[in-house]
């Protein structure tokens, strides 16, 4: 965002309190205009519950929310009309139609189907040839394609989504994502929360959200390049065994599996990459890991948050 503009999100300092338990701890945010705008983080992180405060549904102990000027708690029946809410839950009628569910959300916001059928054309051409078949009837991709129409129906300013990939086969996922691309273009204005890394890309910027607190806020890329430590990836047949070697060495700082590879992470900040990958391949070849490989690694979103929260259980803190 530029300086002195106002934007659709802002929030300031909001902590919300489940008895003992902190799921949001202060956290400050704003999302600009027409801006895909993403929450990443694991369950538990915090995601939902700021989503859920945004949308009006669930009032902060402290702090302050506004969403598209007006505050979330003392205007929440202006806002409501203008905002579209996807909970991370299906939560739509098992027993009604695809059209049914459809029909009912649009009436509840005083419009038709008929009326808003350009907005919602893009997702609802792909649901179009199943419109009489039951909600639960749809397979996991279709049923949050429904949902996604269900919440753009009534042309809403600000769309709020909760996890709408999670359990969603890859095909599907991508094609919800490219959706979310064209809403974009359009000039909505969507925050998006996700546990996967690798979506983090598809958006403007993103927050890094553990234990209810923000570890960064910046575009996917600023936030990759942020790493600022020499990352290595290793390769061998075994790599449970080499997982738990390296967690021996007096070097590492950080090892965690990384799809097909290892991630390594020295403990010395001043040593040089090639010296790192020497010594770390000299190191295996003397454990017995005869097919060892050590490259350097381009960091990703995934390493700087694995970084910034701390090693995984077992290992020495980056």
């Amino acid at each position: 965002m530029t300086p002195g503009s106002r934007g659709v999100i802002e929030v300031d300092g909001v902590t919300k309190r489940f008895g003992d338990r902190v799921a949001l701890d202060g956290v400050s945010l704003a999302v600009a205009p027409a801006e895909l705008f993403g929450l990443i983080g694991p369950d538990g992180a915090g995601k939902t519950t700021l989503l859920r405060i945004l949308a009006t549904l669930m009032v902060p102990d402290r702090g302050q929310a506004l969403v598209l000027g007006r505050n979330v708690v003392a205007d929440l029946w202006t806002l409501r009309p203008r905002i579209g809410y996807m909970p991370g839950r299906f939560s739509l009628y098992p027993d009604l139609s695809v059209d049914e569910n459809l029909q009912f959300f649009a009436s509840v916001f005083g419009t038709t189907i008929a009326r808003e059928y350009r907005q919602i054309a893009p997702i609802y051409g792909q649901l179009e040839p199943f419109r009489d078949r039951r909600a639960a009837e749809l397979s996991g991709g279709m049923k949050q394609k429904l949902a996604l129409c269900c919440a753009l129906v009534h042309r809403p300013e600000l769309l709020l989504l909760d996890e709408p990939t999670t359990g969603v086969d890859a095909v599907s996922r991508r094609e919800f994502w490219d959706l979310l691309g064209q809403l974009k273009a359009s000039g909505m204005t969507v925050l998006v929360s996700t546990p996967y890394m690798d979506e983090a890309n598809r958006c403007d910027r993103i927050a890094l959200i553990q234990s209810g607190r923000f570890l960064a806020i910046d575009t996917p890329h600023a936030i990759a390049a942020s790493f600022g430590r020499p990352l290595l990836a290793v390769r061998t047949a075994d790599r449970y065994r080499a997982l738990l070697a390296m967690r021996e060495w007096p070097h590492t700082g950080a090892v965690y599996p990384f799809g097909e590879t290892i991630h390594f992470v020295d403990a010395r900040a001043e040593a040089p990459p090639d010296q790192i990958a020497a010594e770390l391949l000299a190191f295996l070849l003397s454990r017995g890991f005869s097919d060892a490989s050590v490259v350097p690694a381009v960091p990703t979103v995934e390493d700087t948050f694995v970084a910034r929260m701390g090693s995984p259980s077992g290992d020495r803190a980056a």
